[in-house]
């Protein structure tokens, strides 16, 4: 099977459950089909393997490292996978959450821009006389002005908001994707550049969602929400159904 053949959804005869199963299948690649698909599709020669060895990783945008030692080179070469494993076609998935004041860290956001983000969370009180939630604001409660100023703010950060919320920074910087579907009938993976991935989710409009959310692309921007009341709520996450890779061949 060549690199053309692997493009578009493949099926797993066991199906995965963790990314510990990512693992398992790169570090015994010689005798598994999966992780033979993986590295052809990361364009190695098996006749130039020397050795394989995944670590499963916490707290970065990679969920698996891949260290791949080919004969003949001094380096070894890294792969980083972040893993996504979903259910059924509509799974949505958490990519990224973090108090507002993070992200103001991370992207110089303006103070103007930050207070309609946390009246948004929840982590300000809404200032309208009567909100449709007494402890949050939603997208089109906001003044035409906010709602412009907004929309414009994402509208210029949108390729950098992607890239961090998606792949993230330094050596932990996810370069794929791999989606890993498990259902009742059948189980089935596909893994793709990162670089895909960020033009797949992220490069289409911005704009305000009916229910009241912002999206970026086909990620959705909202107040998180749940935690039993905790004030943790209060904290912006961003999502987006990985299921939909499924749909790209």
């Amino acid at each position: 099977m060549n690199k053309e053949q692997l493009k578009g959804p493949q099926t797993a005869k066991n199906g995965f459950f963790n990314e510990d199963d990512i693992v398992s299948k790169f570090n015994n690649w010689i005798f598994d089909e999966d992780a033979q698909k993986w590295l052809l599709i990361m364009e190695y020669d098996f006749s130039k393997i020397e050795y394989v060895k995944a670590v499963k990783l916490s707290g970065f945008k990679t969920d698996v490292q891949v260290q791949i030692t080919v004969k003949l080179k001094k380096a070894i070469d890294v792969q980083n996978l972040q893993v996504k494993l979903v259910s059924n076609p509509k799974g949505f998935n958490q990519i990224d959450k973090r108090w507002v004041d993070k992200y103001v860290e991370m992207w110089n956001i303006p103070a103007d821009i930050s207070t309609i983000l946390k009246r948004y969370t929840g982590e300000i009180k809404p200032n309208v006389l009567t909100p449709k939630d007494k402890r949050r604001m939603f997208a089109n409660e906001f003044t035409e002005k906010e709602q412009s100023d907004i929309l414009l703010w994402l509208n210029n950060n949108q390729s950098l908001i992607v890239s961090d919320i998606l792949k993230g920074r330094g050596q932990f910087a996810a370069e794929w994707i791999l989606v890993a579907q498990k259902t009742k009938l059948d189980s089935r993976w596909i893994l793709k550049p990162m670089n895909f991935c960020l033009n797949f989710f992220g490069n289409d409009n911005v704009e305000m969602t009916e229910r009241g959310n912002f999206k970026i692309g086909k990620i959705t921007m909202q107040r998180k929400g749940g935690d039993g009341g905790r004030n943790t709520a209060n904290m912006l996450q961003f999502k987006l159904n990985p299921a939909e890779l499924f749909e790209t061949e």
